[in-house]
């Protein structure tokens, strides 16, 4: 027989005590029993709504650029470099102990346009003097080092260092003549080279650990022969030569020192012609610099090439502790007991900057 669909029964639990009488039970209970086929559930989990996703936005870190608040007038001994106080245009005014030109100071200052004046002869201020194709230029480093509130160790104004150049156009000849020869100017130079030394390399970007070949050379026109000598170095990070940090690499009139200090191959190469003198120097950084620029600068001299070479002229490398001095077989031997007196021009060369990486890591099967 089936069963009726939603017939409701009713079930009643009895019991009889010891005298046939019904006795109804505390807590008495009635259920109810729903014949037939049950409903469907219909509860679902709550849906979990979608977080939305972060829209994309074109953010770039803003990157320090060189200020337009700069204005150089080169003269023809002298160089004038104007510099706003507000040196960032943001509003903020610098101030002038905090700034300075290749360590010069600020010479005046004009109240009214509050603008600092620099103006010192070209030779002056650490002023680096490069030979590019057919001009002379002369780079400045201006310095700017900002300084702590008063009575406060915090700053809020970026440091900065700005190159002041100015270009001349250079000299296609020399005048010579033997009872002047002590007044004549000549024009050094270093330049980077390939491996092979044939021409000059197009990139100046190295690795550590890279060999980076350096040719020093004087231009002697209608001069007579001259021998080219390095008789000292030094690599900072910025253009002026007496920044911190600084390393000299080459002292005492001609010794690479860096094999010495560091256990390098650096050293200088056997001569091949008078008026130009190579080196090799190990690639390397600056411990905790804030630039892998390298800026190298030089004193660079030049000697009659009929003279010997001498105490104070010379060429000498450091390889497992022990000196290796370069001769020419066209001089006389060297006795660094006598320094031969004898006419000497002197020069600054620079070179830079030049950027050195760390070398790309690389993975076993990868790249």
């Amino acid at each position: 027989m089936g069963l009726l669909q939603g017939v409701l029964v009713l079930v009643v639990i009895v019991v009889l005590d010891s005298r046939g009488f019904v006795q109804e039970q505390p807590g008495f209970q009635e259920k109810q029993l729903l014949q037939g086929p049950v409903k469907p559930l219909d509860w679902r989990f709550p849906i979990v709504p979608e977080v939305q996703s972060e829209l994309v936005v074109d953010f770039q870190l803003r990157q320090p650029v060189t200020p337009s608040s700069v204005a150089v007038q080169c003269g023809e001994n002298r160089v004038l470099v104007e510099v706003k106080k507000d040196l960032f245009s943001n509003g903020q005014l610098i101030q002038p102990s905090g700034l300075s030109m290749g360590g010069c100071p600020v010479v005046d200052e004009d109240s009214a346009s509050r603008v600092l004046l620099f103006e010192y002869e070209l030779q002056d201020c650490n002023g680096v003097l490069m030979m590019i194709e057919d001009e002379l230029v002369y780079t400045f480093a201006l310095t700017y080092t900002p300084e702590a509130f008063a009575g406060t160790p915090i700053t809020r104004t970026n440091g900065a260092v700005v190159g002041v150049q100015c270009h001349y156009q250079r000299p296609t000849w020399v005048p010579y003549a033997s009872t002047e020869v002590g007044e004549e100017v000549l024009l050094f130079s270093l330049k980077l080279m390939m491996d092979d030394w044939s021409y000059q390399r197009p990139s100046n970007l190295y690795f550590l650990g890279d060999v980076v070949n350096i040719e020093a050379s004087v231009k002697v026109y209608n001069h007579v022969p001259l021998r080219v000598f390095v008789d000292c170095c030094v690599a900072t990070q910025v253009p002026d030569v007496n920044a911190l940090p600084r390393y000299s690499f080459i002292e005492n009139h001609g010794c690479l020192v860096d094999a010495k200090a560091t256990a390098s191959s650096s050293r200088f190469m056997p001569r091949t012609q008078e008026d130009q003198i190579r080196f090799q120097l190990e690639a390397f950084m600056f411990q905790g610099g804030y630039s892998p620029s390298i800026y190298i600068t030089c004193i660079v001299k030049a000697t009659l090439a009929s003279a010997p070479s001498d105490a104070l002229r010379k060429s000498c490398s450091f390889c497992n502790g022990y000196v290796h001095i370069a001769f020419d077989t066209s001089s006389a031997l060297l006795n660094l007991g006598i320094c031969l007196l004898g006419i000497q021009w002197e020069g600054k060369a620079s070179l830079g900057p030049v950027m050195v990486q760390e070398q790309p890591k690389t993975f076993a099967g990868f790249q």
